[in-house]
């Protein structure tokens, strides 16, 4: 680890393993059939997600997931700062995010800042964290959808990395959510 800070990883995926679809579309993650995505079981929820924010001191992301989020009418992560690596995004363009131009400078700002545990969100930044051996503990939501093609955050990595099954729970609809930690690389 750098010093100060854990990552941590909680992300909906389909079950083969992608994120978003290759044009960035996250219709069938969130909404129903008529999107292309799972049926609707009317429970709605946050599966966990205002639990896991609330045990949070920053988050880091990455432009794109960003820009999905950016627009929301409710901003989920009200009273967190926010980090986000663009070399695009103009800096102070949005007063809710600090803009970081690379990998580097975002660990650097998050470790000076003294958080201890640290939300990573979007697939080349968690990839990113991953090959830097930075993730203490991902939390996967497999949504029960296969769609093929897609953004993964896992891909290439310098060395396998091995995971401790924690817990694993089921929700109506067919959701399953399962939390490893990362342990030591040997």
């Amino acid at each position: 680890m750098t010093g100060s800070f854990t990552a941590s990883v909680f992300l909906g995926m389909s079950v083969d393993g992608f994120i978003a679809r290759l044009d960035g579309d996250l219709s069938w993650l969130t909404g129903g059939e008529e999107a292309g995505g799972p049926p609707d079981d009317g429970v709605g929820g946050d599966f966990g997600f205002a639990e896991f924010v609330s045990g949070i001191d920053a988050l880091v992301m990455g432009r794109a997931t960003y820009e999905v989020i950016a627009p929301m009418d409710e901003w989920p992560y009200l009273g967190k700062p926010i980090h986000v690596l663009s070399t695009t995004l103009a800096a102070g363009g949005d007063p809710r995010i600090t803009v970081h131009r690379s990998f580097e400078e975002a660990l650097a700002a998050v470790d000076a800042a003294g958080y201890r545990r640290v939300y990573v969100d979007g697939g080349r930044t968690v990839h990113q964290f991953l090959a830097a051996g930075l993730v203490a503990d991902l939390t996967l939501s497999r949504v029960p959808v296969l769609i093929g093609t897609g953004h993964t955050p896992f891909g290439e990595l310098p060395a396998d990395v091995p995971l401790e099954h924690v817990r694993t729970r089921t929700f109506p609809g067919g959701m399953v959510q399962t939390t490893y930690r990362v342990l030591p690389r040997s």
